[in-house]
């Protein structure tokens, strides 16, 4: 049976997780109204990923005998200044999630359990190359400024992002 503390905080992660498929879904349709289909592909890409990692976790609570308790999911931010604050936003909240998975690990390290703490490594890793990418992407966005030709072709670039189910743990 997982530890009480741990099975709360892992909970509070899977909130986490799912408001943040249910704030990249609200970016994909303000890109989408836009007229950015490639980077509303890009974030609903990201939505499925963010479900995936939701889900990571609530299997691995129920594997360990705890109890999934779901939580309301607040209501996203819906609108930005304009695609370059949505990526800004994004490099936020996954440093808010960075922050959050760390503190989750610290938790696993308090009560010693080896295990969570082995599996949570793989979420830690994974943020690396989440916030890597929103900064490569805001540099990009930086770089081409006002210019739409430049802007068309990113956009084209984001639409062949596709969704590869991750293999956590």
């Amino acid at each position: 049976m997982i530890n009480e503390k741990l099975e709360k905080a892992i909970n509070e992660q899977i909130n986490k997780e799912i408001f943040s498929s249910y704030l990249y879904l609200s970016m994909a349709s303000y890109l989408a109204d836009l007229g950015l289909s490639g980077f509303a592909n890009w974030m609903r890409i990201q939505v499925q990923e963010e479900a995936a990692h939701a889900m990571g976790l609530y299997d691995y609570l129920i594997e360990r005998g705890g109890s999934v308790e779901l939580e309301a999911v607040a209501k996203p931010q819906t609108t930005w200044n304009n695609i370059l604050h949505v990526f800004e936003a994004t490099l936020e909240h996954e440093q808010f999630v960075t922050k959050s998975l760390n503190e989750l690990a610290d938790v696993a390290d308090e009560v010693k359990d080896r295990a969570a703490a082995s599996f949570l490594q793989w979420y830690i890793n994974e943020q690396v190359e989440e916030e890597s990418t929103a900064e490569d992407i805001i540099n990009k966005l930086k770089l081409i400024d006002s210019d739409g030709n430049a802007l068309f072709m990113l956009d084209k670039d984001m639409g062949a992002r596709t969704f590869v189910a991750p293999v956590i743990g």
